[in-house]
């Protein structure tokens, strides 16, 4: 598929995968690792650090020689994935913790709650519906352009909600 939806989905889709690259992104490296804190059975976390480290998300490197030991280092493609993982962690505390966030994303120099949003990184203003959509790119086959086409223009939406 052409989606770069499906395609990112076909690496990290499976939810055990995710939670592998949030610890690894936190800094954890060993099996041992992973299986403790993500109470994982042996079969799965072996399957899913093979599909990672064939997806370029993490390296796995040999720590022991006797016996042969490995840990898993996550690469700058995995660490790309942070940004998605904090989305995430902000879109399940808004809709689906009815009893509050149990991990909040902070602003290190203040303390105080972090409120993440996407950004477009050339002009700096964020990314909504009224002012960003999605359009076919160079190297979009037919289905692509015809679902795509053009981005349409949206009318603006007033803070009441009218247009």
């Amino acid at each position: 598929m052409q989606c770069p939806i499906a395609r990112s989905l076909e690496r990290v889709g499976e939810w055990w995968s995710i939670l592998i690259l949030r610890d690894a992104i936190r800094g954890m490296t060993r099996f041992d690792e992973f299986q403790k804190n993500l109470q994982i059975a042996p079969n799965i976390l072996t399957r899913r650090l093979t599909a990672l480290v064939e997806a370029g998300l993490l390296e796995r490197r040999l720590y022991c020689e006797k016996p042969p030991r490995y840990e898993y280092i996550i690469t700058p493609r995995g660490r790309d994935f942070r940004p998605i993982l904090l989305s995430l962690q902000a879109w399940g505390n808004k809709h689906f913790a009815p009893e509050g966030a149990s991990v909040m994303l902070i602003d290190l120099s203040t303390g105080l709650p972090a409120d993440p949003i996407l950004v477009d990184r050339v002009t700096g203003k964020p990314i909504t519906d009224a002012t960003h959509a999605n359009a076919a790119g160079p190297a979009a086959g037919p289905g692509v352009q015809r679902r795509l086409g053009k981005p349409r223009k949206t009318p603006a939406i007033s803070q009441d909600g009218t247009p």
